[in-house]
């Protein structure tokens, strides 16, 4: 999905646009047994619930894609994974009543959802009506097509913390009493995707509140998909490749920072060639990646090395350039650069000042030749080519005399 898909159907998350149907949910405590299951029709809550409920479904299409929200593709081998398309497609369809369907899938998340604490399963259902646009995007009194998804909210529950609190029947402050709170979704998933305003039923758009642990076995074992690491993730193995070769952390660093500089001038020349590619990112081949290693200044032999297990990291799924610019790398590059240079002005000023000092101490120093006569002989003294060398020429008397560096010169 596109970042503009993705608003489309968040923006609808108000009161008066909101079309969900019902939301169901189901309470796990910290031994992974059900404490609840509950369905409510969702415009049938109260006013204060239902924006809280909109809360949370806001929150599972927040984010930066590839890092918070990665699109997810089902498994395309026989058997297990078309089983848990075609499950999904099932409770889409039943549109949140069918118990049998509910229990299996809240058993499914309980088994493979890695938390250790308490926690609240959410579904929401949902069908839009998507209005045609025209080619200026200005939208038509005519439905395309019916959007039918479900979104699920996979969300913490913790225990307040402990204070005092203000009883108004009784006009004192008292211990206020401790309540398990449901906190912003940690994990969460649309199916259907929504791709060129169109239902897309082989491809699950998922989300994570943490890009490194996006807890995986929830992506295959509960959604039956290929799993994807997050951009997180990824510049994180790009650390890890360079800290293989270099050794040094230092180095690793610095060269990691070059490479970042190197990347953000390769993209800037990519997109002013070819446009801007935030809606369909540059994939960063092997080949990029060794001429952004060999911009960097990294060696021949780091380069080789560093480009044989780039492919063996990331296999397949090779990274996008966008996404592996990290901004702030960027700007610890620009800060690192510029108090080199400062450090260098610093230097380049202490040795212009020293010189200075040392030609005030010794005035002649500077020059090769240093003459010292009487003022009386200095309009005589000329500039002349002899031999094709500049000379200077200073007439002597017969009674006059001259010295050399303070030795007597007898001409």
């Amino acid at each position: 999905m596109k970042h503009k898909e993705i608003l489309e159907i968040k923006k609808r998350y108000k009161k008066d646009q909101c079309t969900f149907s019902r939301v169901t949910g189901c309470y796990v405590n910290g031994e992974k047994q059900i404490v609840t299951t509950y369905r409510e029709t969702f415009l049938n809550l109260e006013e204060s619930e239902l924006h809280k409920y909109l809360d949370i479904a806001k929150k599972v299409l927040s984010g930066a894609l590839g890092n918070n929200l990665l699109d997810l593709e089902f498994h395309r081998g026989e058997g297990y994974h078309n089983e848990k398309q075609t499950f999904l497609m099932q409770l889409k369809s039943s549109e949140l009543k069918d118990d049998a369907l509910l229990e299996e899938f809240y058993q499914s998340v309980i088994a493979h959802y890695g938390h250790t604490g308490n926690f609240l399963i959410l579904l929401y259902h949902d069908a839009y009506d998507v209005m045609k646009r025209t080619s200026d995007n200005l939208k038509l009194d005519e439905s395309e097509e019916t959007y039918a998804y479900v979104l699920c909210a996979i969300c913490p529950v913790t225990l307040s913390e402990p204070g005092l609190h203000y009883k108004d029947e009784e006009k004192k402050m008292r211990v206020r009493d401790r309540d398990w709170m449901v906190e912003a979704p940690a994990q969460g998933f649309l199916f259907p995707a929504f791709t060129d305003r169109s239902s897309n039923v082989h491809e699950v758009l998922y989300y994570t509140k943490n890009p490194k642990d996006p807890q995986p076995e929830i992506m295959e074992e509960v959604l039956g998909c290929d799993s994807k690491q997050t951009t997180a993730l990824q510049r994180e193995m790009l650390h890890s490749v360079i800290q293989e070769v270099v050794g040094s952390e230092e180095e690793a660093e610095n060269l990691l920072l070059e490479v970042q500089d190197s990347l953000q001038g390769f993209l800037e020349e990519y997109e002013t060639t070819h446009g801007s590619a935030e809606e369909e990112p540059l994939v960063l081949t092997h080949d990029h990646f060794q001429d952004l290693l060999s911009d960097a200044g990294a060696s021949e032999e780091t380069v080789e090395k560093l480009g044989e297990i780039y492919g063996e990291y990331f296999g397949k799924e090779l990274p996008f350039a966008q996404r592996m610019l990290d901004q702030k790398l960027v700007k610890k590059h620009e800060e690192r650069k510029k108090e080199q240079d400062l450090r260098h002005q610093v230097e380049t000023l202490r040795t212009k000042l020293e010189e200075t000092a040392a030609l005030k101490e010794d005035p002649a120093a500077e020059f090769a030749v240093n003459l010292q006569v009487k003022p009386e002989k200095v309009a005589q003294i000329k500039a002349q080519i002899i031999d094709g060398q500049r000379c200077i020429v200073i007439p002597l008397m017969e009674d006059e005399q001259a010295a050399v560096n303070g030795e007597p010169n007898l001409l």
